[in-house]
């Protein structure tokens, strides 16, 4: 006598739908996955932009600062730049220590420093810089 097949076929016709399942829980989870690294990119690749951008901005403060130290002005100033607050100053005061006697002239050095600042401290967009630099001041 044959055994009856199709008890046995009813028997064996969900092992499919539990395949697809997990083939598309595997799927749906690489997908989030890579969704999730290409938004930290992003992210990283922008704040990146804006340390740059936060570097020059300072850096044309200082610049701004030697020019005006070397105009024999102060170079203390607070401005914006494309969105920076940049502020430039001149940390410590000048006094006689600045001053060097050098074959019979009188050099004075003068330390500056420029900050560049966008948003708040706190928020995810903020980034600060800072640079200085020494003058010799005829």
């Amino acid at each position: 006598m044959r055994p009856d097949l199709s008890s046995l076929r009813s028997r064996q016709g969900g092992f499919g739908l539990v395949a697809a399942m997990f083939v598309i829980v595997v799927v749906a989870g690489a997908v989030v996955a890579m969704s999730r690294m290409s938004e930290t990119q992003s992210a990283t690749s922008s704040m990146a932009i804006q340390q740059v951008r936060a570097y020059q901005a300072a850096r044309a403060g200082l610049e701004w600062g030697i020019a005006r130290v070397l105009a024999k002005q102060s170079p203390e100033a607070s401005f914006s730049l494309d969105g920076f607050d940049v502020k430039v100053e001149e940390p410590k005061p000048l006094t006689d220590a600045g001053l060097i006697q050098e074959e019979d002239n009188n050099v004075r050095f003068r330390q500056i420093s420029a900050t560049a600042q966008y948003a708040t401290e706190g928020s995810p967009d903020y980034v600060y810089r800072k640079l200085a630099a020494v003058v010799e001041v005829p």
